[in-house]
């Protein structure tokens, strides 16, 4: 059975960090790209991050570089996205989904797998 299972998730104050985690299970991990995604209330979800199967590449939304960092472990089938300098606007539910393409995409389309998410709050 294929599962994409996030945590991490809470209630931190601006200007704080939080580590995500999307661990995997029932799929050969390391082929596929693993993508987080937002949705904030209201909002089309969007994407954060991406990091590759093959060599590792790492993607950020342009918004979000420099406060968000993306890796994976192989070894533990779980992708890790390390938030810091949190701002209220990066409240969300916050999904990982996984894609058999090698390379990295922000098509919600070409993702296979998807988690149930994380809700991140981001207040004072």
């Amino acid at each position: 059975q294929v599962q994409l299972v996030e945590s991490g998730g809470g209630l931190v104050q601006p200007g704080g960090s939080l580590r995500l985690s999307c661990a995997a299970s029932g799929f050969t991990f390391n082929y596929y790209a693993i993508g987080w995604f937002r949705q904030a209330p209201g909002k089309e979800r969007e994407g954060v991050s991406c990091i590759s199967s093959d060599d590792g590449s790492t993607y950020y939304a342009n918004s979000l570089k420099g406060r968000f960092t993306i890796s994976r472990d192989n070894a533990k089938n779980t992708v890790y996205l390390q938030m810091s300098s949190l701002k209220p606007e990066d409240t969300a539910v916050y999904y990982c989904a996984a894609t058999l393409n090698d390379y990295c995409t922000g098509y919600e389309s070409e993702y296979d797998y998807w988690g149930q998410g994380t809700q991140v709050t981001v207040s004072s």
